[in-house]
This record gives structure tokens, sequence and C-alpha cells, in this order.
């Protein structure tokens, strides 16, 4: 639960699996306070997190030593789509 009493996810199965329920309920803060599903600052509400489907470290796409000045991709995904592993490779200059 979050400090506010709302329900994230129904499990952790769920939250990464993509099972029913997977969606996620109720704002996520930033560490100033916005909420990242409804501010206007995260145009693309993305979840950034190098990680492979099963949870495994995707090693080519983690964004790790990437420049500003560089092509380097990420996994990420969409925080409306369910599955928090889901993934698809963003460019690491994304906002």
């Amino acid at each position: 639960l979050f400090p506010q009493g709302q329900l994230l996810a129904k499990s952790w199965t769920s939250l990464f699996g993509g099972q029913s329920g997977a969606a996620l309920r109720g704002p996520i803060y930033s560490f100033n306070g916005r909420n990242v599903l409804t501010d206007a600052l995260w145009p693309q509400r993305l979840a950034w997190h190098g990680s492979t489907p099963r949870g495994g470290h995707a090693r080519r796409w983690d964004c790790q030593g990437w420049r500003s000045s560089g092509t380097a991709e990420g996994m990420a995904t969409a925080l409306g789509e369910g599955r928090l592993l889901a993934g698809h490779r963003h460019n690491c200059s994304t906002p």
C-alpha cells in the first residue's frame, strides 16, 4: 500500500507478469511530489528498467554508460501497458 493507503497492484506477480488486474492503480509520485501519470513533465510516462520480460538484466539495452550525445537504447515500458517488464527499446535520451 501507498502511504496514502492506495493499492498499486493486486500482487507482485500481477504487476510484473501482466495477469488480470496488472494495470497500475492509483498515482505514482516523483521525489518532488508530482504525479507521473498526469503531470505534463512526463509526456512519455515510461518506467525505465533495463530488464528482459522475465526480469533478467538486458545487458545491451540498459542505458548503462549512456551519454546525451549518444544513440543508445534502453528497455522501458509505458506505465499504462499493464506488464511492467514487457518493455520496448527507447532511445536513452527520451525524457
